[in-house]
Parts: C-alpha cells; sequence; structure tokens
C-alpha cells in the first residue's frame, strides 16, 4: 500500500487544503475517489485517519502519525525525483578513475568521443592504480582504468588495452639493446614496490638480467618523471636510459626529442584493464560508457 504513493499524496493534499471537495479540484479527480483513497488507506491501516466536519477535516491520533511519516516520504520521494531529473537531463558528470599513463596519456586521445557517445559531461580523475579501486570501492568515481587488478570483491575486471614498456634514450640507440649493453647506461628506474618497476624486474630476471646491478643514476615516483629527467640529461659521456610506457613518449619520438629500443630476447607488455563495480552491473549509463572505452580496445 505504501508504496502506491498516490493515496499518500491524496491524504496529504486533503491535510493541505482542509477539505475533501477542495483536494478533489487540486488533484484533478472526482471527490468519491479521493473518498475511495482515504478508505483504503484507513482500511490498510485498521483506523480510522481524517475525521470529515461541516468546517473542515480533523486528523486523528493514527492520522497524525500518518501525517508525520507521509511527510518524510514527500521530502524523500521530491529528493529522488530531482536526481532522477538530473540523470535524464544528463546533469550528472560521469567520473572516470584513471592511473596515470591513462589518465595522461591514452585517455585524452578519445575523451571527447566519449562525452559525444553518451552526450554527458565526463571527468577523469588521475592517482594511483590502488587509490583509483579505493575510489570505486567508496562509488567517488563510475568506472577505473588501470594499470594491474587489485584482488578486491565486489570489482569485475575486464582486459582492455595492451601496452607496451620500451627503453628510452636522449641519444639514438640500437634497435636491439643487448643484455649486457645494459650495465654501461646510467637508469632513471621507477620506485621501489611499484608495479612497473617489480614488472620491469621480473622480465629481467627471465633474461638472467638482474636489473639492482644497473647504475641507477636517480629513482622518481612516475613514469613521467623519469621521461622529463631522460630529457633534461646533459652528461654526454654515458647515455642515460628509462624504460616507460610507449604511450608517454609518442611526441617526442615524434619530434625526434627521445628515442626507443628493445632488449634483445625481452618483451615488456602489460594489459590495461577497465573495473567496475559488480553491484552496479545492470546500471545503464554506467554501461554505455563502459561498452564505449571497450570499444576502443586494442588487445
Amino acid at each position: 500500500m505504501l508504496k502506491d504513493f498516490a493515496k499518500i499524496d491524496t491524504f496529504l493534499t486533503i491535510v493541505k487544503e482542509k477539505s475533501f471537495s477542495k483536494a478533489s479540484k487540486k488533484l484533478g479527480i472526482s471527490q468519491p475517489a479521493v473518498t475511495q483513497q482515504i478508505k483504503l488507506l484507513e482500511d490498510y491501516m485498521e483506523c480510522k485517519i481524517v475525521d470529515r466536519r461541516k468546517n473542515g477535516v480533523r486528523l486523528t491520533k493514527e492520522g497524525e502519525e500518518l501525517y508525520r511519516v507521509a511527510l518524510k516520504l514527500d521530502k524523500y520521494i521530491s529528493q529522488a525525483e530531482k536526481e532522477l531529473l538530473r540523470i535524464i537531463n544528463k546533469q550528472l558528470t560521469f567520473i572516470i578513475g584513471a592511473s596515470f599513463t591513462i589518465g595522461n596519456y591514452i585517455l585524452p586521445d578519445f575523451l571527447g568521443e566519449i562525452k559525444e557517445a553518451i552526450n554527458n559531461d565526463v571527468m577523469v580523475k588521475v592517482t594511483t592504480s590502488s587509490e583509483i579501486i579505493e575510489e570505486l570501492l567508496d562509488k567517488k568515481v563510475d568506472l577505473a582504468l588501470i594499470e594491474n587488478p587489485h584482488l578486491e570483491e565486489g570489482i569485475t575486471y575486464r582486459e582492455w588495452m595492451e601496452d607496451e614498456l620500451v627503453l628510452i634514450s636522449k641519444t639514438p640507440l640500437p634497435k636491439y639493446v643487448k643484455k649486457d649493453e645494459l650495465f654501461s647506461y646510467d637508469w632513471i628506474c621507477r620506485e621501489e614496490g611499484s608495479f612497473t618497476r617489480n614488472l620491469i624486474h621480473e622480465a629481467f630476471e627471465s633474461i638472467g638480467v638482474d636489473c639492482r646491478n644497473f647504475n641507477i643514476k636517480s629513482i622518481v615516483t612516475t613514469s613521467t618523471a623519469a621521461k622529463h629527467t631522460v630529457l633534461k640529461t646533459i652528461d654526454q659521456k654515458r647515455t642515460t636510459v628509462s624504460i616507460v610506457s610507449k604511450h608517454i613518449v609518442e611526441n617526442e619520438l615524434k619530434n625526434e626529442m627521445l628515442f626507443t629500443s628493445k632488449v634483445k630476447g625481452l618483451k615488456l607488455k602489460r594489459i590495461l584493464y577497465l573495473a567496475q563495480l559488480k553491484e552496479r552491473k545492470n546500471d545503464a549509463f554506467i554501461d554505455r560508457v563502459s561498452n564505449y572505452i571497450m570499444s576502443k580496445r586494442r588487445i
């Protein structure tokens, strides 16, 4: 009965207008229909809620209690209607959480296309993969695009895009670098414990190279910082190198500000993921964005 708010609305209108007949005109329904709705409410509650008098209406004790609850319901429903209208009118900003490489170098290529495809404002929040997952769980972002999945219950991961890591330098490098030559370079490395550092370390181990024996010039916290550090290298006696996503250096490669190489016998690739909450799997709005982003996959 209470799910049928029409009867509650009729009751509130009677109280406000202090009359069944005025409530009838206000609601645009017949007076017998108003009376019938109140009777159904009283039958459901098994008590009388309104006393009709010549000079108006008076609420019974139970009617006063119902009125107090009905006002709260009316308030919540009004708020819900406003939220619904915001969605219908596309007034909600869709928030995508993205790790640094994705948010700064991959998403900008088609962010405008996403906005146009869903006819809605889209905001990108860029931080580490672990922080993005926390924000996804807290519902502070609607979707997450990350470099490595975190084993969290309630999250669905979809393989989205393949990313290649390359050796970069300010000076030209051979197409393939032999593993013995790696020890002749100065290295700009990511911090210990980072996903990228661990990925590179494991890859080098697979070909019998311990990167801890490299000549490490500096340690940085982001791949962007690694790129800029290499770009600012002024020592011409030794070659300074780092390993970053190919997406990060696309512009510098085109302008020949940086050069890339591959390590012989080594494949440095990783999968980028799209993550979303399982509990929101039936959210049509999220599905539209998710499906569009997945259409951009390059695996």
